[in-house]
């Protein structure tokens, strides 16, 4: 049993695809890709539920492990891109909370709310007015 590994795994590292694919220089940023998959799919979410000290904390992160992936040998251009989109990514997420929390966007955002629904009672009244004057006219 032991041969047949070791003859499995010999003639694996004979084809350099197949022993690119099967080696951590693969396998770790194929798995670590689930950070800025998740990070792109947030920029559409409301920016309140975004967590300040999170996005700063991967966004450190992903910056150690871009250097990370150039000091590894041979360097490791899978593991940079997921690191370098993940960093970008959190980025933009650190501007959208620093607009909404600290540069005014939250009152912005409350304000345009309020008035939404201000615009909405009043088409509604009007709505109201112009049904009352359909009926006066049809009598």
């Amino acid at each position: 049993m032991a041969a047949a590994v070791k003859a499995l795994n010999a003639r694996i590292r004979a084809n350099k695809y197949a022993d690119y694919f099967c080696s951590t220089h693969f396998w770790g940023p194929a798995s670590n890709f689930g950070i800025p998959i998740a990070a792109v799919a947030d920029m559409s979410k409301d920016p309140e539920i975004i967590s300040g000290r999170m996005t700063g904390a991967l966004s450190v992160y992903s910056a150690v492990f871009m250097r990370y992936a150039f000091a590894v040998s041979p360097a490791n251009y899978l593991l940079f891109g997921c690191h370098f989109i993940n960093c970008s990514s959190q980025l933009v997420q650190g501007y959208r909370y620093m607009q909404y929390w600290n540069f005014g966007g939250r009152d912005a955002a409350l304000k345009a709310k309020e008035l939404a629904d201000s615009s909405q009672g009043m088409a509604a009244a009007a709505a109201d007015k112009a049904k009352d004057a359909v009926k006066s006219v049809g009598k």
